[in-house]
């Protein structure tokens, strides 16, 4: 079992930043991908970012290369988004995911899922 508490959502304006948190605990998840999805109200849940533990590669929507990094802190066992130039369109609830698909972007990929927070971006 693996647990997933995130952290850091909150209401920013247009142009601002926001850094996401995601604890990670329970059993040893070095053969996991992470990620984080996003949804907002009436849509479907959405990759955003992804990145494979052991390897470090990783992957972004197109919405948001050059403006978020995924990273994790293997010290501290958490996984973190840094978003900046933040948009309107950024506004949903943020998921941290943990899994062994080979899909990053897919929901059926992740075994394990947070809470979620909310990130709003006002203009």
């Amino acid at each position: 079992q693996v647990q997933l508490v995130e952290s850091g959502g909150g209401s920013v304006q247009a142009g601002g930043s926001l850094r996401l948190s995601c604890e990670i605990s329970g059993s040893t998840y070095s053969a996991y991908r992470l990620a984080w999805f996003r949804q907002a109200p009436g849509n479907e849940r959405e990759g955003v970012a992804s990145i494979h533990i052991r390897t470090s590669v990783k992957w972004y929507d197109d919405s948001v290369k050059g403006r978020f990094t995924i990273s994790q802190d293997n010290a501290k066992n958490t996984l973190y988004l840094q978003m900046n130039s933040l948009k309107p369109e950024d506004t949903a609830m943020y998921y941290c995911a943990a899994g062994y698909g080979l899909t990053w972007y897919s929901p059926g990929s992740y075994n394990y899922w947070g809470q979620g927070t909310q990130v709003t971006v006002s203009s």
